[in-house]
């Protein structure tokens, strides 16, 4: 996943309500799985931050040697610029690119 080339909003803007049910005719459920593929974002998103900055890690006893790392806090900063993951998330569902199913309605239509 390359969130980093989603070209998301990097702030919270109204949204139309019908282009949110388009695709699947209920605004909860494409609330739902804009809310579940914004959780699958988080998740890698804070993954990748906590591999890049444990290679700054200091396994160091002295609580009293405290030390700032620029290339750390550049890191922290670039991840605090990026949109959030719930917009990263609209930003799929409204160009298509999020896999979802019903297994509820896959069932009721099965009889």
């Amino acid at each position: 996943m390359d969130f980093k080339k989603i070209k998301a909003e990097n702030s919270t803007i109204p949204r139309n309500l019908e282009e949110l049910e388009s695709q699947t005719g209920n605004v909860y459920e494409s609330v739902m799985i804009i809310a579940k593929r914004a959780n699958q974002i988080a998740s890698e998103m804070k993954e990748e931050l906590s591999q890049k900055l444990q290679e700054f890690a200091s396994y160091s006893d002295n609580l009293e040697e405290v030390f700032e790392n620029r290339e750390q806090i550049e890191i922290s900063k670039y991840y605090e610029r990026l949109p959030k993951p719930v917009l990263l998330a609209y930003e799929e569902y409204k160009n298509g690119q999020i896999y979802f199913r019903n297994p509820a309605k896959e069932n009721r239509n099965s009889f």
